[in-house]
Parts: C-alpha cells; sequence; structure tokens
C-alpha cells in the first residue's frame, strides 16, 4: 500500500470568513494560521500549500490581553540608514487596527515562499463589511 500524496490540481480551495470582535489576538491568529496552512485537512502535506482562504472582519475590535495595548512595539524599516519606526499597539490600533491581525498572522506562518503565497489568502477589514461575499464564505468559530 502506497502513502498518500495530493497533487496541486486536487486541492479546492474554501472561503471562511472569522469575526474578530472580542477575540484574543493570539488564538485569532493561531486558528487563522491553522486554516491559510490546510493543517485542519486530512490531506495535508507540509510541502504543499493545501490551505484555505481567509477573511477576518471586524479587526479593530480584537482584543489584546495584559499590557500590550502600551507596551507592545511594531517595528518597521524602510531599509535606509536611520529608517527603522516603531509605534505602540495603541497607535497601529488607531491607525491601521488590521495591521495588529496581519502582523500576528504572518508571524505564525512559515518564514519561505510557501508561507508568503499562504499569506496572500489572508483578507483582514477593520469593520464588518468584506467584499469577498460572492465567495460564500462558511462561518469559523474562535474556541
Amino acid at each position: 500500500m502506497s502513502t498518500y500524496a495530493p497533487r496541486r490540481k486536487d486541492i479546492v480551495r474554501n472561503w471562511h470568513v472569522i469575526d474578530a470582535d472580542s477575540q484574543v489576538l493570539g488564538r485569532l491568529a493561531t486558528v487563522a494560521a491553522r486554516l491559510l496552512q490546510g493543517k485542519h485537512r486530512p490531506q495535508y502535506a507540509p510541502y504543499l500549500d493545501t490551505g484555505d482562504h481567509v477573511v477576518i472582519v471586524n479587526a479593530a475590535r480584537v482584543r489584546m490581553t495584559g499590557r500590550k495595548e502600551t507596551r507592545k512595539l511594531y517595528r518597521r524599516h524602510s531599509g535606509y540608514l536611520g529608517g527603522l519606526r516603531s509605534e505602540r499597539a495603541g497607535v497601529v490600533r488607531r491607525n491601521h487596527p488590521e495591521r495588529l491581525v496581519e502582523s500576528a498572522v504572518r508571524g505564525m506562518l512559515p518564514k519561505t515562499k510557501l508561507g508568503k503565497a499562504m499569506y496572500r489568502k489572508l483578507k483582514v477589514y477593520a469593520g464588518p463589511e468584506h467584499p469577498h461575499a460572492a465567495q460564500k464564505p462558511s462561518p469559523c468559530e474562535v474556541s
């Protein structure tokens, strides 16, 4: 009996929508990363992108535990000398609330070309509306 190996043409991608309203950021990110990687499927293979598309709404209302709102730093670099910029989580939430969720999910994905392909299937929106209703996403619960 030979081992089953999934092929790229056999992969069927589903769409999931997650409501981030009053959800803890880390727990939300682990659920999204698991769906993006395809680890919830029986035909998961670590060398193929078998994951689904994930839409996260209400990213502005995600919850951060402890004192992360005032103490956690988000850094980015422009590539130029002296181009390092740091912002607190509260400032990031005020200006770009979807970046909180995006960076948490990105940190939980593989740091390879495959991880970048998985990350491209993530769509994050600050409010409750999203333009992906035509794909008929199924609601996903965060436990």
